[in-house]
């Protein structure tokens, strides 16, 4: 007879396992996100300030952009990013000044938005969302003066191409904004072709159906029915959503996602935790000026996933 505690083990399910097939590139592009090589191109510098009769210069918002960027990438304070870019300024031998500190954190409110460099090809987007903390006093405060401290959260919600992780737009909320109502502002973004969009049980509904339908009618959208969905009562030929629900009906949830490749959402997932490690997980910035800094803390990992990317490949499960 077994032993109890032998009768009651759960079978144990070993862990997928994967292995970078490019390792000596990406090792080479990691190398590179911590380059302090830098140079200004030349169209930058012919726009980069105009400064009037008085003396008073006005600064292009690239030059804006340019001091931002510097600032996540390193991680500095405004002051450090100032000198960082006047030592940058004064190595080149160009005849340009710094934006001061001052300058960069009033103008980034206003800023335009970051155009995204879309990959070539239609586009499988993977959309999802995030909490991101705003910076505040928080522990210090309730230890100090016994002041209750309410966090403030902003809710950042992504659009990842799933072919080459490239986050092809971005959109900050407060925290009680719901994740299908910025389907529609993540798409405007997206000027090129989509085939496929993807995206978890939450955004489940035919409103989220009709949103994308709007930017294609060939767009294919894999969303998780949620376990209480029933078809609709539209006549004609079944949606899209109707045919998910009747083939998990019919063969269950497991085999409609191995058919649809729902796995691949995990992709998503996978560019919102590179964002909080690279980038981070708190928003220093207040107001409209945190809109910029998500964008421009984008911006900033698409440059690095640009420069090196690992390329996974599954390996063999090992015998029981």
């Amino acid at each position: 007879m077994p032993h109890k505690h032998n009768a009651n083990r759960r079978h144990h399910i070993p862990k997928m396992s994967f292995k970078v097939q490019n390792w000596a590139e990406y090792e080479a592009g990691l190398r590179r996100r911590g380059s302090l090589t830098l140079w200004i191109e030349d169209a930058a510098l012919d726009r980069w300030q105009s400064c009037g009769p008085d003396g008073q210069c006005r600064y292009s918002a690239a030059a804006i952009q340019t001091c931002l960027m510097l600032r996540i990438a390193f991680k500095l304070a405004l002051r450090q990013t100032e000198g960082l870019m006047d030592s940058v300024i004064t190595l080149m031998g160009v005849n340009i000044s710094a934006p001061d500190h001052t300058t960069v954190s009033r103008r980034a409110a206003n800023l335009p938005p970051l155009p995204a460099e879309l990959p070539s090809g239609a586009l499988h987007v993977l959309i999802d969302s995030t909490g991101l903390e705003v910076f505040g006093a928080g522990q210090w405060l309730v230890e100090r003066h016994g002041v209750k401290s309410r966090r403030t959260w902003r809710k950042l919600h992504l659009a990842v191409d799933a072919n080459s992780g490239m986050i092809v737009a971005q959109i900050l909320t407060d925290q009680h904004a719901d994740d299908p109502s910025q389907v529609a502002p993540l798409l405007d973004q997206i000027n090129g072709e989509i085939a496929r969009v993807m995206a978890d049980g939450a955004y489940d509904g035919a409103p989220t159906y009709q949103t994308i339908a709007q930017h294609g009618d060939g767009i294919k959208v894999v969303i998780p029915p949620r376990a209480t969905a029933v078809a609709s009562c539209e006549l004609g030929p079944p949606t899209q959503r109707d045919r998910h629900l009747a083939a998990i009906n019919e063969n269950g949830r497991l085999a409609w996602q191995s058919a649809t490749g729902y796995g691949q959402r995990s992709l998503v997932e996978t560019a919102m935790g590179r964002y909080k490690a690279l980038i981070g997980a708190r928003l220093r910035a207040r107001g409209f000026a945190a809109q910029t800094e998500a964008a421009i803390g984008v911006a900033v990992l698409n440059r690095m996933l640009a420069t090196g990317r690992p390329k996974p490949v599954r390996t063999e499960r090992p015998a029981a």
